[in-house]
Parts: C-alpha cells; sequence; structure tokens
C-alpha cells in the first residue's frame, strides 16, 4: 500500500519544480477568480451584473489551461499555442467590455460599478501575466504588457470612461502586468535551469563511464599494440622460412607461442585490475561525487580501515560503494546519503543510506538487480565470493538502506576496530 505523498516523493527534482510551477499559476487563475469574482457584497450577482462572475470563471479557466500549455511548449511538448494565446487576448476583451459597459450603464449602484472597474483591470493584468508565457524573449514578453495596456485604452475610451479612471487603468494594467510577466519569465527560466542542472549531471555520469571505457582501451592498446605486432612479424618470417625450409621457423613460432601467451597473461591483468575496486578510492570517490551533484554526503570509516581489508574484500565492498552511489545519482532523488564503514573482530560492515528511498531504492536498486552485473544480483554475486552477505529494502520512512558484511579469516588490524570516525562531511 503506497503512503499518502508517495507520488511527489516518486517524482525526481526538475519533476518537483515543473509541478510547482504548474500549480502556482493555477493558483493565479484561483486568486483572479477570488478577488474579482465572488464580491459577494456588492450586489454583482443580481440583474445584468450577474453575468460578469461567470465571465470571470470562464476567464480564469481559460488562464489555467494557457498556462499549462504554455509550460508544455517551453518543455519542447507541443508546440507553441499562438490560437489560444489569441483567445486569451479575445476573451480579456470581451470581459473588459461587459464589466466597463456595466460599470457606465449598469443600474446596480456604486458597489456594482467599483466591482465592476476591478474586474476590468485584474482580468487584463493576469491575462497579461499568463501570455507571457506562451512567448520568449523581453521584447515580446514587454509587446504584450504594453498590448494590454493599450488595449485597457481602447476599451475603455469608446464606452465612455473618463479619462482620469482610463489613465489609472492603463498605469494598473502596465505595471500589474508587468510584475506577473516578471514572475512568468523568472519561473520558465528557473524551470529551464533545473532541468539543465539535471542534465547536466547525468551527462557527466555518463563521461565518467566513458572515460573510464578510454582508459581500459588505451590500456588495452597498450598492452596489446606491441605484441600484436611483433606476433604478425615473426609469424610472417616464420612462413618466409619454412617455405625455404630453414629450421629457423620453428624456433620463431615458438617465440610467437611465447609472446601470445604472455599477451594473454597480461591481458587478464588488465582486465583483473579493471573489474577489481579499491575500497578507500571508492569512498572518497563517492563522497566527491555526491556532494559535487548537490547531495549532503557523509563517509564514516575508521583511518586505515580499508587498507587492512584483503584485497578481495576490498574490491566485493567497492563494488557495493560504486553501484549504490551510481544509483542515487542516476535514478534516486536523495538530499543526504551516508556510507559507513565498520571492521570488528571477525567482521566488517559496510552501510550505505539515503534519503530517496521512493525514487532510488525501490525502482533502481532493485530493478538494477535484473541486469546481472551490476544490481542486486550481481553485487551478491561479488560478496558471496567473499562468504559476504547483502540486505538491501527500507529503513524507516523514505530512507533506503544496503548492508554488506563479509567475515574475516583474522583481524584486519587494529586501525580498523572499533566505531567509525567520521572522515567526511560537506553539506551542499
Amino acid at each position: 500500500m503506497r503512503r499518502p505523498g508517495g507520488w511527489w516523493r516518486r517524482k525526481s527534482t526538475p519533476e518537483k519544480v515543473e509541478t510547482y510551477t504548474r500549480w502556482s499559476f493555477h493558483f493565479f487563475a484561483f486568486a483572479e477568480f477570488t478577488s474579482v469574482g465572488v464580491p459577494l457584497g456588492s450586489g454583482l450577482w443580481t440583474g445584468a451584473g450577474m453575468w460578469l462572475p461567470l465571465l470571470v470563471a470562464g476567464h480564469c479557466v481559460l488562464c489555467a489551461v494557457t498556462a499549462s500549455r504554455a509550460l508544455d511548449w517551453t518543455r519542447g511538448r507541443r508546440p507553441q499555442p499562438v490560437r489560444l494565446l489569441w483567445t486569451l487576448a479575445a476573451a480579456s476583451a470581451v470581459v473588459g467590455v461587459v464589466a466597463t459597459g456595466i460599470a457606465q450603464h449598469g443600474s446596480g449602484g456604486k458597489a456594482v460599478d467599483t466591482a465592476a472597474g476591478g474586474v476590468f483591470g485584474v482580468t487584463l493584468v493576469f491575462a497579461a501575466g499568463h501570455t507571457a508565457l506562451g512567448v520568449r524573449g523581453w521584447r515580446r514578453v514587454t509587446a504584450v504588457v504594453v498590448g494590454y495596456a493599450a488595449g485597457a485604452a481602447g476599451v475603455a475610451l469608446p464606452l465612455g470612461l473618463p479619462g482620469g479612471a482610463v489613465l489609472v487603468s492603463v498605469v494598473a494594467v502596465l505595471l500589474g502586468g508587468a510584475f506577473i510577466a516578471a514572475t512568468s519569465v523568472f519561473s520558465v527560466w528557473l524551470l529551464d535551469a533545473v532541468y539543465r542542472l539535471d542534465e547536466a549531471r547525468e551527462t557527466r555520469a555518463r563521461l565518467a563511464v566513458a572515460e573510464e571505457r578510454l582508459r581500459f582501451g588505451r590500456d588495452l592498446h597498450d598492452v596489446m599494440g606491441r605484441n600484436l605486432a611483433v606476433i604478425a612479424l615473426k609469424s610472417e618470417l616464420a612462413v618466409q622460412l619454412a617455405r625455404r625450409g630453414r629450421p629457423e621457423a620453428v624456433e620463431q613460432m615458438i617465440e610467437v607461442q611465447r609472446i601470445a601467451q604472455e599477451s594473454q597473461r597480461e591481458v587478464r591483468d588488465v582486465v583483473r585490475g579493471y573489474r577489481e575496486a579499491d575500497l578507500g578510492v571508492e569512498l572518497a570517490g563517492a563522497h566527491g561525487v555526491l556532494t559535487a551533484a548537490g547531495i549532503d554526503c557523509e563517509v564514516r570509516a575508521a583511518p586505515g580501515a580499508a587498507d587492512g581489508l584483503p584485497a578481495e574484500v576490498q574490491s566485493a565492498l567497492g563494488w557495493v560503494v560504486r553501484e549504490t552511489t551510481t544509483n542515487v545519482l542516476r535514478h534516486g532523488d536523495a538530499g543526504r546519503c551516508s556510507v559507513g564503514l565498520r571492521v570488528t573482530e571477525g567482521h566488517v560492515v559496510l552501510t550505505v543510506e539515503n534519503d530517496g528511498a521512493e525514487a532510488s531504492g525501490a525502482s533502481s536498486v532493485t530493478g538494477g538487480g535484473a541486469r546481472g552485473g551490476s544490481g542486486l544480483a550481481g553485487l551478491r554475486e561479488r560478496l558471496a565470493g567473499v562468504d559476504g552477505t547483502l540486505e538491501a529494502g527500507l529503513a524507516g520512512a523514505g530512507v533506503f538502506r544496503v548492508v554488506a558484511e563479509v567475515p574475516l579469516a583474522e583481524p584486519a588490524g587494529t586501525g580498523g576496530t572499533g566505531e567509525a570516525a567520521v572522515v567526511g562531511e560537506v553539506t551542499a
């Protein structure tokens, strides 16, 4: 059973910012209606004025739809809603004409005239701000705001509104529209920046993988390039000697065999070094990478604890650190992660916790087990080689914990015994 609010925790940070931005503009539409659409004490719900709240409600819904479509356009999910922007402008003009007509020619009294005047100005202000979401560039945003302010004058003057009232309306629409338009532009900029930062983090992770592959390729080339060239030359020489019936051909082929065996051994050494992970390096790397990604990272390890462990144990636990860190970076939405290493008389325990359980724990780590060499299944296989065990699961509200435990044949050293010491803690 899903806990309340789980849908929010499952969202990534950019998705949370986008959801917040969308609902902020929906709240603007609600604020517009509550401020001028329900003046219960003004008498606006009687006579001709009863139609104005209905028009305002329709205008608010249109503003909310425009904001949603415009945000989709800024994210590249749909084309620019040009027709919808013009529809909003036309609807705003209709509301303005009706409000001005009621204020000038209605019989509801001063309260109704005041309420109708408020509807006239507020609807144009919010329309200008929502329209700014659907355009790009400060020039076009400025043109939108100025256009709505000019439209206020164009609607009010022909209907006989006094010059002073027209000027006040134009200034109000200009200033109010400019404020909401600036809010719209800043919201879109912030949303784009969050998505770009998230893309940059993913790109950094992919570049790290690509760099490691290039390093492996260079090492393999350095090992095999010269040996293969020598093998090719000696094989060609052996062929020529054999054709001439020279006994030296056998010696050349023996040399080719020796070089081939040596190459095989060197390739195995390269692959073994590539597949093994140094625990101390992985702990330092996890702290640095998570901190750079904006995650509050804490690494607890007793001085010299990693160095005192056998090489095969370091390799297995190093892979646990590497895989769990990768999952937090690529799939999670954690704000805090802690890595602890504790060595006792006969056991070493590695614990990795993060507070992105809904996003990084249940979906990515568990799902990673299906990938054979790189998820829970792969980690368990590596730990099984050193008689170790792995446990993973929820450890409280929103916390996902991975615990790896490996038995030691003998104490790993006095430096690694006892409680862990904090060796790195950075708050992003």
